[in-house]
């Protein structure tokens, strides 16, 4: 399992299991029976330092394969895991407890119509919500708000809005998926008329454009103007963000902020930073693995990975102290409750957190 987690692919069962196993770790008085002499007489924590030490002379080396408990110990450690024995602390143990409370984000928005009427879609039954225009508005028994057949008539400017701990699934009237992170917007017509098809956002969202050669599909947000015929691509505008980045995983999308454009490719990301565009190859799958209900980090920084949780957890998060230079690397099912998610990321490396209401103090 810990194999599986190291390379990307383990399942969330898997997942579910390698945490059972250590919080057990410390309780399983067999633990030892693979160690050598020199470590069986330590303490615990001596028997990891020595460990760790070894495993950073040899790391390819696999000192103990016989035993599973033992080669899993070896892979974590070379990983950099300081989990078990900072479990020991009963701050650790009782900021883990007051984790377990914040659960992970569902399908929750509100969709804002042109009167000013709010809509609570996690509240509003399956079936028609509202008409805007000759256009009639409709909640899926599979929890997604889907928009009537296009009529130019009567179009008038919607809004929808996740909070964070929030996402959902919006097909507008021309039949383009919209797909919003946490804390994300989208203004848009109930129908589109006139020679082109635009709508503004905030936050973080992912688009599949039908296809319309005639109408193109104008995409605005900080800065900057996304343009496209009909293609699959993920805007990332969080104001948090050091950039706004636009990654294309189908087609051929241009991106406009000011005099300067860019052309980007299928697994190509475009970061705007004031008035400069650049271009970078990145993993479009890992970009918009939220979509599909994961957290992919590969070498992240522990800023970048806790403001995708503050969002999806609804926490604040704050930093005592200067910031590690460590990265994270791993996937983690969004489906977990913030307590789990934080013992995947000690699989990676050590963090110390504490807990004030809903504050998260990251040492």
């Amino acid at each position: 399992m810990l194999k599986q987690f190291q390379e990307g692919n383990i399942s969330e069962q898997g997942m579910q299991e390698l945490i059972a196993w250590y919080d057990t770790f410390e309780n399983d008085p067999g633990y030892t029976d693979g160690l050598t002499e020199e470590l069986r007489h330590k303490n615990k924590e001596e028997q990891f330092n020595l460990l760790r030490a070894k495993i950073d002379s040899q790391r390819k080396v696999s000192i103990w394969p016989k035993l599973m408990i033992a080669a899993s110990t070896v892979i974590v450690l070379s990983l950099g895991l300081y989990f078990i024995i900072y479990r020991k602390s009963p701050a650790a143990e009782t900021a883990f407890a007051q984790m377990e409370q914040f659960k992970p984000g569902g399908n929750k928005a509100v969709l804002t119509l042109s009167g000013g009427q709010k809509i609570v879609l996690d509240d509003a039954g399956n079936g028609k919500l509202a008409a805007q225009g000759n256009t009639t508005i409709s909640k899926t028994a599979d929890g997604k708000v889907v928009y009537g057949r296009e009529s130019s008539s009567g179009a008038v400017m919607n809004t929808m809005t996740t909070p964070r701990g929030g996402q959902y699934h919006l097909v507008l009237a021309d039949g383009t998926g919209v797909w919003l992170n946490a804390a994300s917007s989208i203004t848009y017509p109930s129908a589109f008329t006139g020679n082109t098809r635009e709508v503004e956002i905030t936050g973080e969202i992912y688009f599949e454009v039908a296809h319309n050669a005639a109408r193109p599909f104008r995409v605005k947000s900080e800065g900057q103007t996304v343009e496209v015929l009909g293609t699959h691509f993920n805007i990332n505008a969080y104001a948090n963000e050091s950039a706004v980045a636009t990654t294309l995983l189908e087609g051929s999308v241009r991106v406009v902020s000011g005099n300067t454009s860019k052309i980007i490719k299928p697994g190509q990301q475009a970061q705007l930073k004031g008035s400069n565009i650049s271009l970078r190859e990145v993993d479009a799958d890992e970009v918009v693995s939220w979509k599909v209900g994961y957290f992919d980090f590969t070498d992240a920084d522990i800023q970048t990975v806790m403001r995708q949780i503050s969002r999806w957890y609804d926490v604040d998060v704050v930093f005592d102290g200067p910031a590690t230079t460590e990265t994270f690397t791993g996937k983690i099912p969004r489906s977990f409750d913030l307590a789990k998610t934080i013992k995947v990321m000690q699989l990676s490396r050590s963090v110390k957190l504490t807990v004030e209401g809903r504050r998260i103090m990251v040492r």
